[in-house]
């Protein structure tokens, strides 16, 4: 049986009391769905970011601190029965690891280049991601989903077009948010193969901590300062923890229990696309008819991607 095929045996697969099984095309299409609402909450970290009151590296390190507890009291309240090996908890550090470092040379990134760069390259991840699920995990994929991919990725690219840098002194931003898209596009093939065993909950409460952890450094070796001024400050932070990382990427963590992960990637390229209407319409940063145009295709290629799968 396929990865594909058997993804809805994983757990949190919902299967409704007294019937045989969940019907699998009505599970996928929750799962997207699902896929789609923790890109749209994740879209917002861009918002909170530059609204923090505080640096790049300590509002990433806040991020996953004040989310911890949460998911902490989530996981321990989540009482149901773990699939076998679901002991092993390699694949959440992995997880931990590499989305602290997501998040570090993303936010490092933000320093040295504009914010929509540093977005848009980052969610170059599904080149990894498909990738990744070839070589390792010898998902297949096919000619639709890479022309999908294509297409995606190119209106990403149209999206972000007037802030492209052109060399010089962002070159060195821009080569960093590549190297965020790599770390992401790790951190989401490790938690899809998390989710072969592990719940939700446990996942995203031990990758979290961890992250939080493995910041905590980074951010006082690279921020004058910790604490924000404000209570804007602070709300802005909490913003950052409850609707981008308990919210977003729970829903995500969850979503990947029963999509292949080359298109849960790929899907993401949504993020971008809202990003760009949250600065619209809440700081007030334009946008052109070619930036319009490149949000329309990155819906086409998620939806021939979907399509395709």
């Amino acid at each position: 049986m396929s990865r594909e095929a058997g993804a809805s045996t994983r757990t949190d697969a919902t299967v409704l009391p007294g019937s045989r099984a969940a019907d699998p095309r009505a599970s996928r299409a929750l799962a997207f769905a699902v896929l789609l609402l923790g890109g749209i909450a994740i879209a917002f970290s861009p918002i909170f970011v530059r609204l923090a009151e505080v640096g790049p590296m300590a509002s990433a390190f806040w991020r996953v601190a004040l989310a911890a507890p949460f998911l902490i009291a989530w996981s321990l309240w989540d009482r149901r029965p773990s699939a076998p090996g679901a002991s092993s908890t390699a694949p959440i550090a992995l997880a931990g690891l590499c989305f602290a470092c997501d998040l570090a040379f993303w936010h490092l990134s933000i320093v040295y280049t504009s914010v929509a760069n540093a977005t848009l390259l980052s969610n170059f991840a599904p080149i990894f991601v498909t990738l990744g699920a070839w070589l390792i995990y010898r998902q297949r994929v096919t000619r639709s989903f890479l022309l999908a991919l294509g297409i995606a990725i190119a209106g990403a690219a149209l999206l972000a077009g007037p802030n492209f840098s052109r060399g010089g002194s962002q070159f060195t931003g821009d080569m960093l948010g590549i190297v965020t898209a790599f770390f992401y596009g790790s951190y989401l093939l490790a938690i899809w193969k998390a989710r072969n065993t592990g719940s939700t909950s446990r996942i995203m409460a031990i990758s979290s901590s961890i992250t939080a952890v493995l910041l905590l450094p980074v951010a006082l070796a690279f921020e004058p300062t910790l604490l924000p001024p404000t209570l804007t400050g602070w709300l802005m932070l909490f913003g950052l923890a409850l609707i981008c990382q308990v919210a977003g990427q729970s829903l995500i963590a969850y979503a990947m229990a029963h999509l292949p992960a080359s298109l849960s990637s790929l899907s993401l390229l949504i993020q971008p696309v809202c990003a760009a209407a949250y600065a619209w319409v809440l700081l007030g940063e334009s946008i052109s008819a070619t930036q319009f145009a490149g949000g329309a295709i990155v819906l086409a290629g998620i939806y021939l991607a979907r399509r395709s799968g």
